[in-house]
């Protein structure tokens, strides 16, 4: 079997890919790969990109964290968001980061420096994964 299933779920849709090949998912110490027949387990997600290939054409992703369960050769992926590089605004990202950066440069800000930073990090991914 040179092929697996995979299943992404989020609080707002679930998506079904068959005959997947690869994926790559952004992990918390580094970029990780998945291939059929992939040992079991359940891995930490960072803020970063997948990419899944599919007979030979690749599609990205873009998350917000999450977790990946590999069980059985079939891939489960639960995440906070999930945005397709083609479903992506790159104006609207570029208006998140300006407004992370702003915030961040303000002297007595009323928002919290990690959700800055977690916002930042998001909105520069986004806009990184829109160009794919």
């Amino acid at each position: 079997m040179n092929h697996f299933n995979l299943e992404i779920v989020t609080p707002l849709r679930n998506i079904q890919i068959e005959d997947v090949s690869y994926v790559r998912c952004p992990g918390l110490d580094g970029s990780f790969g998945i291939m059929p027949k992939h040992q079991e387990g359940i891995f930490a997600l960072s803020v970063g990109e997948i990419k899944v290939i599919i007979n030979g054409k690749k599609d990205y992703y873009s998350i917000g964290g999450g977790f990946a369960e590999v069980i059985e050769n079939k891939m489960k992926v639960l995440v906070e968001s999930l945005e397709s590089s083609s479903e992506i605004d790159p104006n609207r990202a570029k208006n998140a980061i300006e407004r992370a950066k702003k915030r961040k440069s303000e002297k007595k800000s009323n928002h919290d420096g990690n959700r800055i930073e977690t916002s930042l990090l998001r909105a520069l991914n986004r806009l990184r994964v829109s160009k794919r």
